[in-house]
Parts: structure tokens; C-alpha cells; sequence
């Protein structure tokens, strides 16, 4: 499990990354074509908008792969071991729930939907810009399997 979630992250860091690099690019050629050739690019504009909303996605995913996600450890910490694990496992449960119900489901139905539209700049559909929004609800729901089997199995770290 250990090497799925080293192999998953990895692919994530480096999706990210290239991500980020595009979007760099990206953004100095639209400052080059406004400023310098005086004739604005408008598709690199959208999709450095596309861009930014998969690294995010993508970045989400990896938080949640090193279970960085928002907690509130003050109010874990005060109570016993066993709850500590409970109340890990607890919000484990939540973040899979919140990735099956709003990015897988509520993904799916969306990229369904826009796969009618053109972007305006592209004329690609944009429902292959949703993709992500499932793409990154299933890795999370992995991350997430993970991380619970994780606290279950280590009964000595959590009470150290």
C-alpha cells in the first residue's frame, strides 16, 4: 500500500508540476503577444484558467495522499489514543464521502453536461476540462482507504 501511495503521489507531483510549468508559459506568452506584438492571445488565456483549476485539483489530491487536509489536532489531542483514532478515522470517512458524492458523482454529472459546450477560445468541449473533478475524487477516495488502513494498523505510533 505503502508503494501504491509513493507511486500515486509521485504521478500527482508531477502532473502538478507540469501543470504549473504550462501555466508560466503560458501566461508569458500572453504578457509577450499583448505587450510586445500587440495582438492579445486568447486561447493561452483560457486555458491557463483550465490549468490552474487542474493543479489545484491536483495539488488537493496530494495534500490529501499526506493527510494534510484541515483539522483542528488542539481538540484531537486532548483526548485518549482510542479516540484519537476514531476521530482520525472519522474525518477520513468525511473526506471520502465529500470525494464520492461532490467530486466523482457530481463530476461525472457535470463533464456529462459540458460536454456539449465549446470553449470559446479552444473549441475544445468543456467537459474534457471536468474530467478532473472524478479524476481527483477517485485518487482521493484511494488516499483516503489509504489513510484509514494507515491509523487502524499503527496502534503504536498514534499513542506515541
Amino acid at each position: 500500500m505503502k508503494t501504491l501511495r509513493t507511486v500515486l503521489t509521485r504521478l500527482l507531483n508531477v502532473l502538478a508540476g507540469a501543470s504549473f510549468i504550462v501555466m508560466v508559459v503560458l501566461t508569458c506568452w500572453q504578457v509577450f503577444t499583448r505587450y510586445i506584438l500587440s495582438n492579445p492571445s486568447s486561447w493561452s488565456e483560457e486555458l491557463v484558467s483550465y490549468m490552474f483549476a487542474w493543479m489545484s485539483l491536483l495539488g488537493a489530491s496530494i495534500v490529501t495522499s499526506e493527510r494534510g487536509h484541515m483539522n483542528i489536532p488542539i481538540l484531537v489531542e486532548m483526548t485518549s489514543p482510542a479516540v484519537q483514532k476514531l476521530l482520525n478515522c472519522l474525518g477520513e470517512i468525511i473526506a471520502f464521502l465529500f470525494s464520492a458524492v461532490i467530486l466523482v458523482f457530481g463530476g461525472v454529472q457535470i463533464a456529462n453536461l459540458a460536454m456539449g459546450q465549446m470553449t470559446s477560445s479552444l473549441g475544445v468541449p468543456i467537459g474534457i476540462f471536468y474530467i478532473v473533478l472524478p479524476l481527483c475524487g477517485v485518487l482521493n477516495m484511494i488516499f483516503t482507504a489509504l489513510n484509514i488502513i494507515e491509523i487502524l494498523s499503527n496502534k503504536e505510533k498514534e499513542a506515541a
